[in-house]
């Protein structure tokens, strides 16, 4: 059971060349330095999908696949049943988009305390699963 969760946003601000994102990346780099973090089947799908975007895809085919199968190598949380349950039940009590309850059931189900992600509301408790915004100034 890893502490924390990353969403995808923690995966894409790791490998930013981007010069305004200099400091997303270091702190990212920090989080996923450490070795009691795990990730989700979405947040990988999610992470390939962004990464090979087009018109500017930061790595082609294959060095995606190379990454995401580094990450595979982390404590991962699969879709499934449970998961879609869980996270439709997280969806109708907090008013999050499905795929926001998706991350934070996927946080859930795998024991983690702590989810990291820029995209949902900072300290918020979701049961067990507080989101930390890792970037959040002040």
């Amino acid at each position: 059971m890893p502490a924390a969760l990353v969403d995808t946003s923690i995966l894409l601000y790791a490998i930013s060349t981007a010069p305004e994102e200099a400091e997303k990346k270091a702190v990212a780099r920090e989080i996923l330095a450490g070795t009691d973090w795990g990730v989700s089947i979405q947040v990988l799908q999610e992470f390939y999908v962004n990464v090979t975007r087009a018109p500017a895809p930061a790595m082609d085919h294959m060095a995606a696949v190379k990454a995401v199968e580094q990450l595979l190598l982390r404590p991962v949380v699969v879709n499934d049943a449970a998961l879609l349950r869980a996270a439709l039940t997280l969806k109708e009590r907090y008013g999050l988009s499905y795929w926001d309850a998706a991350v934070v059931a996927a946080a859930k189900l795998s024991g983690a305390a702590i989810l990291y992600s820029e995209d949902m509301n900072d300290g918020q408790d979701y049961g067990g699963v507080r989101v930390v915004n890792p970037f959040r100034q002040g």
